[in-house]
């Protein structure tokens, strides 16, 4: 039996809240959370873990392209699939699994990727965070997509989805309708979890995507609020890309409209060539753009992200039960010193800096 004992401000409960307190890890499970300061191992501010909703790591070998449509940039045949399809395998791993090493130092204990190249780009996944050395405290969830080759042939598709958690499509606009349908049902069929782009460069693939209903969709920045009731209810949940919806000049979503309507609204850094997946830079823009409550924005980062890849009840918040994917920042560093609110601080200026330790299943990995 190992036991672990972290204390200072804990951030606890599905509502975020905050205490002078500790928590008491056993076997990789939160054990004990209580009021008060005893001695422990680690002292800070204890939060949940980060839950990356949604990335794109393999284009990570192309960082900062020119800027470009984002249909030339990340469509059918453009920009990011011609680089993709010149790289060579040992150098697409290379750069993947720089990538899930900045993931893993930044404080994410959970990403959900979107991966290209059917099974040989789900191969190239996995070899990518076998060396990268992280298996052991960081998880995935693996979202794929046919090649064309796949899709003519059973063997494959049968071979995609034993790789997979899920499927994480493009546009609606990028498939013939026929071909959605079944993929979806298929999907669903194998018990397996289903995504779709939509509503990132117009509105025109939104209501094509909400009738597949998908466990998920990534984006929605020309979505309305007709489009969230229905999301709702169909229980379709959302996740949004603030710094790449920057970067691509697409705008924003209508953040402030989807929690309103009361969806579960999930956080992803999406592309890795044009963002680090750096979630402290995500919560900070998140909290200065929409001026929402930093829990809010905390939660967006952590629960509810680990519910939209349903790992709600294993992970995302500090609950006794649940496993002990933490992270302890730091308040006595020169950036953290002299906050007066320690989720404020936390959401709108920590860094991975301020991180005193890495806490996966109770133990201290970093």
């Amino acid at each position: 039996m190992t036991e672990l004992t972290l204390s200072g401000t804990v951030v606890y409960g599905d509502e975020f809240e905050e205490m002078a307190g500790y928590v008491v890890i056993e076997d990789g499970k939160l054990k004990e959370i209580g009021e008060g300061q005893i001695e422990s191992a680690v002292e800070g501010i204890i939060i949940p873990a980060f839950v990356n909703a949604h990335t794109h790591i393999g284009d990570s070998v192309a960082k900062e392209p020119d800027i470009m449509p984002l249909e030339n940039l990340v469509g059918p045949g453009g920009y990011k699939h011609k680089i993709l399809g010149e790289t060579a395998h040992e150098t697409l791993v290379s750069a993947m699994s720089d990538a899930i090493a900045d993931i893993f130092a930044t404080g994410t204990q959970m990403f959900a990727d979107f991966r290209e190249g059917g099974i040989s780009g789900m191969q190239a996944l996995e070899e990518a965070f076998n060396l990268a050395g992280r298996r052991e405290n960081l998880s995935m969830k693996s979202f794929g997509r046919m090649t064309e080759k796949a899709k003519r042939s059973d063997e494959d598709i049968n071979g995609l989805f034993e790789a997979v958690d899920g499927l994480g499509l493009s546009s609606v606009a990028d498939y013939p309708q026929a071909e959605l349908i079944f993929l979806a049902d298929e999907t669903k069929r194998r018990g397996k979890m289903f995504a779709l782009h939509a509503g990132e460069r117009n509105a025109d693939d939104i209501s094509g995507a909400i009738e597949l209903e998908p466990d998920f969709i990534v984006h929605l920045i020309h979505a309305s609020p007709q489009d969230f009731k229905r999301m709702h209810d169909m229980d379709i949940d959302s996740v949004v890309c603030i710094r790449s919806n920057l970067v691509t000049g697409m705008g924003l979503p209508p953040l402030l409209q989807m929690l309103e309507s009361g969806l579960a609204v999930g956080v992803g850094t999406d592309n890795v060539m044009l963002n680090s997946p750096n979630m402290f830079s995500e919560l900070e823009f998140i909290a200065k753009i929409f001026r929402l409550d930093e829990r809010e924005v905390m939660k967006m980062c952590t629960l509810n992200s680990a519910k939209i890849l349903n790992e709600e009840k294993f992970t995302g918040s500090i609950e006794e039960g649940k496993k002990a994917n933490l992270l302890v920042i730091k308040n006595d560093t020169p950036n953290m010193r002299n906050v007066r609110n320690p989720i404020r601080g936390v959401v709108r200026r920590a860094t991975r800096d301020d991180i005193a330790a890495i806490v996966h299943e109770g133990v201290i990995v970093q």
